[in-house]
């Protein structure tokens, strides 16, 4: 796990950044990207730009890594403090979240969401928007 947490923490600080291109470009072409806002998955780089995208519009997200872990399936486990704010700055929502990676070859192959309720069953607001 060591040599993959600086890995994970620069793309941590990238997403908090927006720097989309900087993360797509660790993922494997046909990625499995755990879709936080909805539910189910997103398939490959160009769906998940377009996930975040859309995203993006609507919510800020920013995450703080809290702990890294690797799992009895060697799936890498990041703990992290995920603060939702809409567009004028106001709370939406805080959480502590498991976010977990499968990392093949020095690209994510799978991200997924540990247990965690989507953003839309959190801020039941969002269910009106365009949201991917």
């Amino acid at each position: 796990m060591r040599e993959n947490q600086q890995f994970l923490q620069n793309l941590y600080d990238a997403f908090n950044k927006r720097e989309i291109e900087t993360i797509i470009s660790v993922m494997h072409p046909d990625v499995k990207w755990g879709n936080g806002v909805k539910g189910g998955f997103v398939y490959g780089r160009d769906a998940v730009r377009e996930y975040w995208t859309n995203q993006f519009k609507v919510i800020q997200v920013q995450l703080e890594t809290l702990k890294f872990e690797t799992d009895q399936n060697n799936r890498n486990v990041v703990t992290t403090h995920q603060i939702v704010r809409d567009w004028q700055g106001n709370l939406l929502f805080r959480a502590t979240i498991e976010q977990i990676f499968i990392i093949e070859n020095g690209l994510i192959s799978v991200y997924e969401l540990g247990g965690t309720e989507t953003i839309q069953e959190m801020i039941p607001l969002l269910l009106d928007k365009e949201v991917k």
